[in-house]
């Protein structure tokens, strides 16, 4: 019994609960159409099961502009339910907080002593922080040895390809309020080289500091990023 409990894998999930990640705002809600929010939580849910099968131990955290829920690693079905109870309650709800994963991720990376894989969903959106100090905030994770795995949720087609008819629109963010009004296809070449050179440099930072990097586009199965995933790992 103490040669298992030493052997199998301690296991984190981090879920980002801002008002950005209830982007886009499905209606109807299914498995090929979900928010970045809907998409963590059920993935969250897939990798339980997974490391339920493997006996490891799992954790869940969810923050916004604070730290909304934390719950250590431990194995069990009673634990189990608790967390999966506690991914319903997110998927039913709607946040309109503020993201502060600077502050959220430097206070769980405080809770998690001993060795574990992190597994952290987020679209890395942080308006009031500038990347370098996100970056502190990842590079906490990795203290004590942790192994983290970065799952970068986002809808290509509106927040990468902006596919948008070209008629006057206005453009509302979420967490601060500011706005613009314009036609998509004024920005739409500039915006896709603009994003695709964010993600590249977000890529590139964190092979620097050895954090996985995966691209986690919503409009795909998370069925296939999570098997793409841990085919690699293995």
């Amino acid at each position: 019994k103490r040669y298992e409990e030493e052997t199998n894998l301690r296991c984190h999930i981090i879920i980002d609960n801002s008002a950005s990640m209830h982007f886009p705002d499905v209606k109807n809600e299914s498995l090929q159409n979900l928010s970045k929010i809907a998409f963590s939580t059920v993935a969250s849910a897939a990798l339980m099961e997974i490391l339920k099968r493997q006996r490891d131990a799992v954790g869940l955290s969810i923050y916004s502009d604070k730290n909304e829920y934390y719950a250590p690693s431990k194995g069990g079905d009673r634990h189990r339910r608790m967390l999966l109870a506690q991914l319903d309650v997110l998927l039913k709800g709607k946040s309109k907080a503020n993201t502060d994963t600077y502050l959220a991720l430097h206070e769980i990376s405080e809770k998690i002593h001993r060795r574990s894989l992190i597994f952290l969903f987020t679209d890395m959106f942080q308006p009031n922080k500038n990347e370098t100090a996100l970056f502190e905030a990842l590079r906490h994770l990795k203290y004590n040895k942790h192994e983290l795995v970065l799952f970068h949720t986002y809808d290509k087609e509106k927040e990468v390809n902006f596919d948008f008819s070209n008629r006057p629109k206005r453009f509302v963010d979420v967490e601060t309020g500011e706005h613009v009004n314009l036609y998509a296809d004024n920005i739409k070449e500039e915006y896709e080289k603009a994003v695709e050179g964010y993600f590249n440099d977000l890529e590139l930072r964190c092979g620097q500091y050895r954090i996985k990097y995966v691209r986690t586009n919503i409009n795909e199965s998370f069925n296939k990023i999570l098997t793409s995933y841990l085919l690699e790992r293995q």
